[in-house]
């Protein structure tokens, strides 16, 4: 049954009732519906000042590539602050792929990431700097999407790579730098096996010259690990052989000349030259003689052709000397080896009073040593 619309004082009690329902709805959805946009951008507030605390560059864009916002790790990385809104697909000033090839923007991880609506995992890139320097990184590209499944934009991490790439090229250095010192050395052991069994009048002579001689080898090679490989104080080879021959006077051995470091390339075919002298001396020279002396001085020369070691051996008070009759091993080591490895100029004096003999090394700038 229906009931008829009240008149009179009645209806409009009701209208008004009515009325002010409804305002009190409109009252009640208002304060709701503002505290929920407040909540929004509270939480982005958070979302962002967390993206850019991260040490990571991060960086989004909408569902058309172009940029929407990055945080100061991205800026750093790419070296320049590209224009939000306009910017499209990645901030960089230029991109390469990991084999130096230009990579297009439109081509790059984030806009196939985009485009394909799917992560994109494994791609390495390099960006390029407005000054020129390169940064190696591995982007990592995400899709964004809302409730419904639709695109929406994606946000993409990009990792620094510099130091690991830093790492791999030098490991690479040392595991060519060992392959060097291994060839050279397995052939300098061949040169010196052939050479002593030519020179050696008996089996016991060879075994006694050739462990020397590769004793001598060993301990600079010791040297070497033990100094990391980069070089060895001059000094430190001399004593290295001469120690042996230290009878606590001090006349026996004479040694001057200032701190000089020799790089691992010369350090071995000068310690073998050293070796030679110092044998050479001990069978036949100053130091085969009760009062017989070595006086060793050397220099470091710095001229516009670079720098230099200049070393001489002079030997006083032993047996006369006379020019050997044929050239030996340890000539050979001090003219052929010194010269072809090291560049380095030879000039052996056999005076009557003792053997005098004078080196001069190229060395490496300060820089490089």
């Amino acid at each position: 049954m229906e009931v008829p619309p009240r008149s009179g004082i009645e209806g409009q009690l009701e209208k008004i009732a009515g009325g002010l329902s409804a305002a009190t709805n409109v009252v009640q959805f208002e304060p709701a519906h503002k505290q929920f946009e407040e909540s929004l951008q509270e939480r982005e507030r958070r979302f962002r000042e967390l993206l850019g605390a991260l040490p990571a560059a991060i960086y989004t864009t909408d569902a058309a590539g172009r940029i929407t916002y990055f945080n100061e790790a991205a800026a750093e990385l790419w070296g320049h602050r590209p224009q939000l809104g306009t910017s499209e697909w990645c901030g960089s000033w230029k991109l390469y792929w990991a084999d130096g090839t230009p990579l297009p923007h439109d081509q790059c991880p984030m806009a196939i990431a985009l485009k394909e609506n799917r992560p994109v995992r494994g791609a390495e890139a390099i960006a390029e700097r407005p000054d020129g320097t390169r940064i190696p990184f591995i982007p990592y590209p995400t899709p964004l999407r809302d409730q419904q499944g639709k695109l929406v934009g994606a946000v993409n991490m990009l990792v620094d790579i510099t130091e690991r790439k830093q790492a791999e090229e030098r490991q690479e250095l040392l595991l060519r730098e060992v392959h060097h010192r291994v060839k050279n050395t397995l052939a300098t052991v061949q040169a010196i096996m052939g050479s002593t069994a030519r020179a050696s009048a008996t089996i016991e002579d060879f075994q006694v010259s050739f462990g020397a001689r590769i004793g001598s080898l060993s301990r600079t090679h010791l040297m070497l690990t033990e100094e990391a490989g980069d070089s060895i104080p001059f000094k430190d080879l001399l004593c290295n052989e001469l120690n042996a021959f230290d009878d606590g006077s001090t006349k026996r051995l004479v040694l001057k000349g200032p701190p000089v470091d020799v790089p691992s390339k010369i350090a071995v075919p000068l310690a073998m030259a050293i070796h030679e002298l110092t044998t050479n001396a001990a069978k036949y020279g100053s130091l085969s003689v009760f009062g017989g002396c070595v006086n060793i001085t050397w220099s470091l020369n710095i001229s516009v052709e670079g720098r230099t070691l200049r070393f001489d051996w002079s030997e006083l008070d032993g047996p006369p000397v006379t020019p050997p009759g044929r050239e030996g091993f340890g000539s050979k080591i001090l003219k052929r080896a010194l010269t072809d490895q090291c560049q380095a100029k030879v000039i052996l004096d056999y005076r009557p009073k003792g053997l005098h003999a004078r080196i001069v090394v190229p060395l490496p700038p300060d820089d490089a040593t």
